[in-house]
């Protein structure tokens, strides 16, 4: 008999959020034939809503050469050549696509890290998030997304600091619509609230990929913050900065600080 799994708890659901939304892709010919054991990967496999498609030379090629472009890929040349490399040589890829309905736990998540680590251990070479622009090589993924045996959000979702003209910084989020919620938006952050903000856009992270939501309007108390910031929802799944709806946290005044 096989033993039941253990759910990924989601502590924070409130129903009625928007869907769930996955898209990985594992470069290298994978043997999907393959025996796949619910025990040694901690998962039921494809989630309901999610799609698994194969490209390769004669099955849409320019699938395969897509992803192999642009600023994730230019990070990734730069930073591990040895990886992109690897990744440049293949003419293969599995694409995971697709929606969970408002899910309640995260165990679709669970489901969907172990599938991606049978597809390394059977022929897959790297995996490519493009929520968050990031190539994961198959050690850093077994040792952060599976290897810790429960959700870690942060490490999932990316923070982004770009620098505003007038000397202050953007603080934005990527990859929250993984778990059917908004990202996070800061303008106008300076140096001395640069701490209290990265400690703020990390407790918000958790507190949404957990299944909380926040309504507009909602104030920001932190003793490190100033009273009177507030929450707003923005955007739309088009926004090119994001992917995804999000949450744009304002100073006292709607001015910066």
């Amino acid at each position: 008999m096989t033993s039941p799994l253990t759910d990924w708890p989601r502590p924070h659901y409130v129903a009625g959020g928007p869907n769930a939304f996955l898209c990985y892709v594992v470069y290298g010919w994978v043997d999907i034939d393959r025996p796949f054991s619910r025990g040694t990967y901690r998962s039921r496999g494809l989630p309901e809503g999610l799609d698994l498609m194969g490209y390769g030379p004669t099955v849409q090629p320019m699938v395969v050469s897509r992803f192999r472009t642009g600023y994730a890929w230019g990070r990734l040349v730069a930073q591990d050549p040895d990886l992109a490399a690897v990744v440049a040589a293949q003419d293969f890829c599995l694409v995971v696509r697709g929606d969970v309905t408002d899910p309640p736990t995260l165990s679709y998540f669970r489901d969907v890290i172990g599938l991606l680590t049978f597809c390394l251990d059977a022929g897959g070479v790297a995996i490519y998030d493009p929520q968050i622009l990031k190539w994961w090589s198959p050690a850093e993924w077994r040792a952060r997304a599976f290897g810790v045996g429960h959700c870690e959000p942060r490490q999932h979702v990316v923070t982004f600091v770009s620098p505003e003209q007038d000397g202050s910084a953007w603080f934005h989020t990527r990859g929250m619509r993984k778990f059917g919620r908004p990202d996070v938006s800061i303008h106008g952050v300076r140096a001395e609230h640069r701490a209290a903000i990265i400690d703020l856009v990390n407790r918000f992270i958790d507190l949404l990929a957990f299944g909380g939501l926040v309504p507009d309007g909602q104030e920001i108390r932190m003793s490190t913050l100033p009273a009177g910031m507030t929450c707003w929802r923005r955007g739309s799944e088009e926004d090119p900065s994001f992917s995804n709806e999000h949450l744009e946290i304002e100073w006292p005044g709607g001015k910066s600080c």
